[in-house]
């Protein structure tokens, strides 16, 4: 039995659109969008700080914070180890609500290239997961699914997933036609009540050119055209009149003209080493900064963090330096966090790079490795000169992870059975995940503590 919620949602369907704002959002430019999301069915979403990917995501899927979480950036500190990594596939305890409505509420869920998916209890998951040497290069595409074997299935139906066109020089709506393709197969396999599907391709030019360019603009109408397909194969369905199409978008995008490198800061300091490869020491180091495009965690031992707060108080570009009492404002107070957190000027981000000439950069840095550098690298998105990757951070255009009322994400609600959504104030995105529930009439059977309050309008 499909449980019925009070105003009759017996799927729930999530559009999570990438950099996508409710200006975005009309019958020129986005006339599909618009068909399904009128003004008065779409607001703000406020994101988590900070608006980076994987602090997004587990935060609109658990209704929790980062300071709750523990996702306080896309990339991992181990203190331990002393290492850090970005992109780590596994699901490593999350519990969000695509595995607590099935596990627990007996309902079918799925979710497709959310991060953290390997090892998730949701009927239905796909997550990039190529086979690759120990050099991190790639051997051969695959993707890790649930069931076991749908992505064979997916493989003979659309053939591969398009890695390099989802990430790199080469990025385009190629991948987000394919994740849509895929969302069109599970639906007609495995009719899902609940289904999150991410749909990247915005990103990719929100960071390049930037939210203020013709680029951005002309993609667009490009991801609303993928959006129709997808939608058509959808209303074809048996269930489509019972069908809530919820619209998310994790963060919007700053308009930068100009790097900040921390890590060179922290090095002139004498508080960064370098390794004969020019790779950073991490456990040799007093202190290294962990950028994520507008925010950087700073992990210091205990008798360098004045050091480093002095090293980079005065960095031009630099907003705030968080410490203890900081970290708790901006809601990032966890143990993960960075002893130091950098937040950017509204027009800059942060560049992993502690090397001045090129001559000193690790092998990796010209790569397209995602896994291996110690700092996200928006610079793959462009082709260099004397490698796979640019080494030219002015290329950079678009940035996110400030909160600010200008760059904030898309709430929407559309679909036969979406009720109306009341007031215009931003929706937080700490209330999306007890919506959904409560719109699904699951709130009361999940054990999932909510932080945020549910945004249905009782009748």
């Amino acid at each position: 039995m499909i449980p019925e919620s009070p105003d009759g949602a017996g799927r729930v369907i999530v559009l999570d659109v990438v950099g996508l704002q409710p200006q975005h959002i009309d019958a020129d430019r986005t006339p599909t969008l618009e068909s399904q999301f009128p003004s008065e069915s779409v607001t703000d979403l406020r994101p988590p700080f900070p608006a980076v990917t994987v602090p997004a995501q587990t935060t609109l899927a658990t209704g929790r914070g980062p300071a709750e979480h523990g996702d306080v950036s896309s990339g991992e500190y181990e203190r331990e180890r002393e290492t850090a990594a970005f992109w780590e596939r596994d699901r490593n305890g999350r519990d969000r609500i695509w595995e607590t409505a099935s596990d627990e509420a007996g309902l079918t869920t799925g979710v497709l290239n959310f991060q953290h998916l390997i090892g998730s209890s949701a009927d239905i998951a796909l997550t990039p997961s190529p086979i690759e040497d120990e050099d991190n290069n790639m051997l051969e595409m695959d993707c890790w699914t649930n069931p076991e074997g749908f992505y064979d299935d997916l493989r003979d139906e659309l053939d591969h997933f398009p890695l390099h066109n989802y990430w790199g020089p080469g990025a385009n709506e190629e991948g987000s036609r394919w994740i849509l393709s895929a969302a069109s197969e599970a639906i007609e396999r495995f009719d899902p009540d609940l289904l999150w599907v991410y749909v990247p391709h915005l990103d990719y030019v929100g960071q390049s050119d930037g939210p203020g360019s013709d680029a951005f603009e002309e993609e667009l109408a490009v991801v609303d055209d993928l959006l129709a397909d997808f939608l058509a194969d959808l209303s074809a369905t048996d269930r489509w009149d019972e069908t809530l199409l919820t619209l998310v978008s994790e963060y919007g995008f700053h308009d930068v003209d100009r790097p900040v490198f921390p890590n060179r800061a922290l090095r002139d300091a004498g508080l960064l080493e370098t390794d004969e490869d020019g790779d950073v020491d991490i456990p040799g180091s007093d202190a290294f900064a962990m950028v994520d495009h507008q925010i950087a965690h700073v992990y210091a031992d205990a008798g360098s963090v004045d050091d480093a707060r002095d090293a980079l108080a005065g960095l031009e570009g630099v907003d705030a330096v968080l410490e203890e009492s900081g970290k708790a404002e901006y809601g990032i107070d966890h143990p993960n966090a960075g002893e130091l957190v950098l937040v950017a000027d509204r027009d800059t981000w942060f560049q992993y790079y502690w090397w001045e000439d090129r001559a000193a950069a690790p092998p990796y840095a010209t790569d397209m490795d995602i896994h291996k550098k110690p700092g996200f690298d928006p610079c793959e998105l462009f082709f260099g000169d004397e490698g796979l990757v640019s080494l030219d951070a002015a290329q950079v255009s678009g940035s996110h992870g400030r909160v600010d009322e200008s760059a904030l994400g898309a709430f929407g609600l559309g679909g036969p059975a979406a009720p109306a959504l009341e007031g215009d104030e931003p929706v937080d995105a700490t209330d999306v995940t007890p919506t959904i529930a409560d719109l699904l009439g699951l709130e009361d059977e999940l054990s999932m503590d909510f932080e945020g309050a549910s945004l249905r309008q009782d009748d």
